[in-house]
């Protein structure tokens, strides 16, 4: 938990360093944590629902060549205890009706659950500790996630979101189970 706010706070210094950068939206939102997307094997180990925070920023012009995503800075805290993580990425914004709007986003994250098993593998105790945990595999993830967002009265909106975070055997090897979370957040832009 301490790393992932050490990140956060990280990224959101280097973001205030940029200087050119402007906070575009501010989001608040809870997930339901672990769930089962597309691959229920390792889902509904972990408990709790996660409390979901980012900050997003205006564009700088040097990304208008990918389409001119928003940076972000994220956290996302599990209420049980469990994998609580941070970081930071790119979200694009396409419109595709008078208020809605999707929002798919890539980045990366560390988090703070757990790696891989504490005995060898095969070893007959880890049985127990595999019905109740969730083995990332590595320290850092990628996060993907995809919204569904919807303009309300002024400044506000809300989102239907999705997240999946795993290391995709590039960012480490080994365990790799992964964690999905969807969720519902609230959305403040500022300028509007």
């Amino acid at each position: 938990m301490r790393r992932a706010a050490l990140l956060i706070a990280s990224a959101a210094a280097l973001s205030a360093s940029a200087s050119a950068q402007v906070i575009d939206e501010v989001r608040l939102g809870v997930m339901a944590h672990n769930l089962c997307v597309l691959d229920c094997d390792n889902a509904d180990k972990e408990d709790g629902p996660n409390i979901n925070g980012e900050i997003v920023f205006s564009s700088p012009d040097f990304l208008n060549l990918i389409w001119s995503p928003r940076p972000y800075v994220m956290g996302s805290v599990n209420t049980a205890g469990d994998t609580s993580f941070g970081g930071a990425g790119l979200h694009w914004n396409w419109d595709f009706a008078e208020g809605w709007s999707l929002e798919p986003g890539v980045g990366y994250v560390v988090h703070d659950g757990e790696l891989d098993f504490p005995f060898p593998q095969g070893d007959p105790r880890n049985n127990p500790i595999s019905e109740s945990k969730v083995f990332l595999g590595s320290r850092d993830l990628f996060r993907t996630s995809l919204s569904l967002n919807r303009d309300l009265a002024g400044p506000w909106g809300v989102q239907l979101m999705y997240e999946h975070l795993s290391h995709g055997q590039i960012l480490g090897n080994g365990r790799n189970q992964g964690l999905d979370n969807i969720g519902v957040r609230v959305r403040y832009a500022f300028g509007e």
